[in-house]
C-alpha cells in the first residue's frame, strides 16, 4: 500500500532524495506549509538539512550561489511568494548569466485564486523565464517528485543554470502517494554533446601549426571540473594562458605558464599580445565585451577555436574558425592526444617586456607604496600573502573587485566567487556566507566596498546568527569608486552622486556582535590582518583607503584590446 503526505513532504523527501544538505531561505505566507514540514528536518535525529535564515531574499540567491559555486552542488533557496519570489531574481538572473546551478522554490497562492491579483500573487514563471534555464508551476502535488528531480537535473546538467519552481500553496497542503522519480533526461535537450572527430582533429592541426598560440581560460574549466584535463593539454603544446574573471581559479597563479587575467582591467601582456596571437583557443569561456573590448577589432590576425559545451555561444560575439562542441572535460583530451610536444620558448619569453612594463608602472606602486593613504592593491597583496593562496576570494562589484581579483593567488580549484556578467552590487556578503557553507574547511575572504557592502548589510545579522567565519574587508574609500573612476575619466571629473556619507561602521559590527577593527596606517595592516585571520568566526576590518584610488591598467569603453591604458592618464 502506498503512503500518503502532503506536497510539502514530498518537497521534503524530494529534495532529500537529490542529496540537499544546506537551504538558504526566508518564511511567508505562501510557503508557511513547507516551512511546517521543513522544522522535522532540521532537527533531532530526523535531521537532513541545514535550514540558514538569511535577512533578505536576494541574499537567500546569492547564498545559494556561493555555495554552488565553491562547492559544486546545487545551492538551494525557499522563499514565500510576491515579493519574496521577485526578491529573488536578482540572483536568478546572476547565476544565469555566470551559469551558476540553484534551485529556487517559492510559494505561490493558490491555483484557484490565480490570475485574481491576489494578494502577494505575481506571474513569476511568466517573469522568470526569460533570466532562468526552466521556470515551472507545481499545481498538484503528484508532480512534486519529478518537477524537484527535473529541476535538479536542469540545474546541474550541461551548462550549468538556475531553476525556478512556482509553488502553489494548495499543492503544499493536499496529499498525494509518494513516489520517488529520478529524471536522468528530458526530450530535446542534450546536455552533454558529442564532439565532432573532425572539428577536433582540425583544432590539433591548427594548433600545432601555431607559432604564437594562446589559451584564453573560462569557468566553463571549472564546471567541467577539467583542471588537470587543462594542464595537459597546455604543457603538451607549450601554450601561454589568459583567464577569464571567473576563470581565475582554474589554473593556478604559480604555475609558469599564467599570463594573467584577461579583460578590461587585466593583465598588460595578455591583452596585448591577444592582438599578436596566430591562433586563439577558447575554453569554457563566452567572449563577453569585458574581453574583446571592441569586437571588431578583435584578434584579426588568429585563427580562433572555441571549445564550449553551449552551441548558443559560438559566433555569438566573435566568429570562430573551429568551434569544438562538447563538456571540455572531454574534449580537451580528445585534442591533447593529437597534439605534438610543442616549445614556444621565444613566443612565452615575449610576454616578459609587456609584464615588466605593468609591474614597474602599475604593480609595484599599487602593492607597495611607500607613502600616503592606504591602496586598495596593497590591502589585497597583504591578504593574499597572508592566505598563501589557499583561501577563497568573494567580492562585491566595482573596483573592490577589480583590486581583489587582479592581486588574489589562486593556487586551487573554486576559489573565487565574484558577481561576473550581471555586476551585482550587494553579492559579496550574502555569497560569502553561502561559501563558509559551501567550503566549511577553507578561509573565506570578502573584499567589498562601502557602496555594495550596504546593499545587502542586513546579512550581517546572517553571519550573526550562523557564526559564519567571514573574513570581511571593506575598502572603504568614500566614494562609489567604479563609477567616480569613469566619471573622472570620461565625464570630465563630473563626480554627480558617486560620493558617500557613510556610518561608523564599527557600531554596525557591534551592533551584531562582529569583531571589528580599523586600519588607517599601512604599518599597522599585516598586524591587523594577522589578527583577522587568527580570529574564530566572523571579522570585519575596515580598512581607509585613499579615496580617488584608481584600478588600472584600463581598456577604454568601446576601444581594441592593444589600446590599454597602463595610466589614467594616457
Amino acid at each position: 500500500m502506498k503512503e500518503i503526505i502532503t506536497g510539502s513532504e514530498a518537497l521534503m523527501r524530494s529534495l532529500v532524495c537529490e542529496g540537499v544538505k544546506t537551504i538558504f531561505g526566508y518564511p511567508g505566507g505562501s510557503i508557511m506549509p513547507v516551512f511546517d514540514a521543513l522544522y522535522d528536518y532540521t532537527r533531532g535525529e530526523g535531521k537532513k538539512f541545514d535550514h540558514i535564515l538569511v535577512r533578505h531574499e536576494q541574499g537567500a540567491a546569492h547564498a545559494a550561489q556561493g555555495y554552488a559555486r565553491v562547492s559544486g552542488e546545487v545551492g538551494v533557496c525557499i522563499v514565500t511568494s510576491g515579493p519574496g519570489a521577485t526578491n529573488t531574481l536578482t540572483g536568478v538572473a546572476d547565476a544565469m548569466l555566470d551559469s551558476t546551478p540553484i534551485v529556487v522554490i517559492c510559494g505561490q497562492v493558490g491555483t484557484g485564486a490565480l490570475g485574481t491579483d491576489a494578494f502577494q500573487e505575481v506571474d513569476l514563471v511568466g517573469v522568470a523565464q526569460p533570466i532562468s534555464k526552466w521556470s515551472y508551476q507545481i499545481r498538484r502535488p503528484e508532480d512534486i517528485a519529478w518537477a524537484v528531480s527535473r529541476a535538479f537535473y536542469i540545474a546541474r546538467s550541461g551548462r550549468p543554470g538556475p531553476v525556478v519552481l512556482d509553488f502553489p500553496k494548495n499543492a503544499q497542503t493536499h496529499t498525494c502517494e509518494w513516489n520517488p522519480v529520478k529524471v536522468t533526461s528530458v526530450r530535446s535537450y542534450v546536455p552533454y554533446p558529442t564532439p565532432s572527430e573532425e572539428s577536433i582533429a582540425e583544432a590539433a592541426r591548427l594548433i600545432n601549426e601555431a607559432q604564437r598560440p594562446l589559451a584564453l581560460v573560462g569557468q566553463g574549466v571549472e564546471l567541467g571540473n577539467a583542471h588537470n584535463e587543462l594542464i595537459e593539454f597546455v604543457e603538451k603544446a607549450d601554450i601561454p594562458v589568459g583567464r577569464t574573471l571567473l576563470g581565475l581559479s582554474a589554473f593556478s597563479s604559480r604555475h609558469p605558464l599564467n599570463k594573467g587575467m584577461l579583460g578590461m582591467h587585466g593583465q598588460y601582456a595578455v591583452n596585448m599580445k591577444t592582438q599578436e596571437a596566430d591562433v586563439i583557443i577558447a575554453i569554457g569561456m563566452r567572449f563577453s565585451d569585458r574581453v574583446t573590448g571592441l569586437p571588431s577589432t578583435y584578434a584579426k590576425q588568429a585563427k580562433i577555436i572555441h571549445l564550449d559545451i553551449d552551441h548558443a555561444e559560438i559566433d555569438k560575439c566573435i566568429k570562430t574558425h573551429v568551434a569544438v562542441i562538447g563538456d571540455c572535460k572531454m574534449t580537451l583530451p580528445a585534442i591533447t592526444r593529437q597534439l605534438k610536444k610543442n616549445n614556444h620558448r621565444e613566443w612565452i619569453k615575449s610576454f616578459d617586456h609587456y609584464f615588466q612594463m605593468e609591474k614597474e608602472q602599475v604593480i609595484e606602486p599599487a602593492i607597495h607604496p611607500t607613502e600616503g593613504p592606504l591602496l586598495m592593491g596593497e590591502v589585497v597583496n597583504v591578504v593574499a600573502e597572508a592566505t598563501k593562496g589557499e583561501a577563497v576570494l568573494v567580492t562585491d562589484v566595482g573596483q573592490n573587485q577589480m583590486f581583489a581579483s587582479r592581486y588574489f593567488h589562486y593556487n586551487k580549484k573554486r576559489s573565487i566567487v565574484t558577481s561576473g556578467g550581471l555586476g551585482t552590487m550587494g553579492f559579496g556578503l550574502p555569497a560569502a556566507v553561502g561559501a563558509t557553507f559551501g567550503a566549511p574547511e577553507r578561509t573565506i575572504c570578502l573584499f567589498c566596498g562601502d557602496g555594495g557592502f550596504q546593499m545587502c548589510i542586513q546579512e550581517l545579522g546572517t553571519i550573526m546568527e550562523q557564526q559564519a567565519p567571514v573574513k570581511i574587508v571593506l575598502l572603504n574609500n568614500n566614494y562609489l569608486g567604479n563609477v567616480r573612476q569613469w566619471q573622472d575619466m570620461f565625464w570630465n571629473h563630473r563626480q554627480s552622486f558617486t560620493k558617500m556619507l557613510n556610518p561608523q561602521y564599527q557600531l554596525i559590527a557591534e551592533g551584531y556582535h562582529i569583531p571589528y577593527d580599523v586600519v588607517t596606517d599601512r604599518q599597522d595592516l599585516a598586524a591587523k590582518v594577522a589578527k583577522m585571520l587568527k580570529t574564530e568566526g566572523p571579522y570585519l576590518l575596515e580598512c581607509a583607503i585613499k579615496e580617488e584610488d584608481d584600478v588600472m591598467p584600463m581598456t577604454p569603453p568601446g576601444k581594441s584590446v592593444d589600446e590599454m591604458q597602463l595610466t589614467i592618464n594616457e
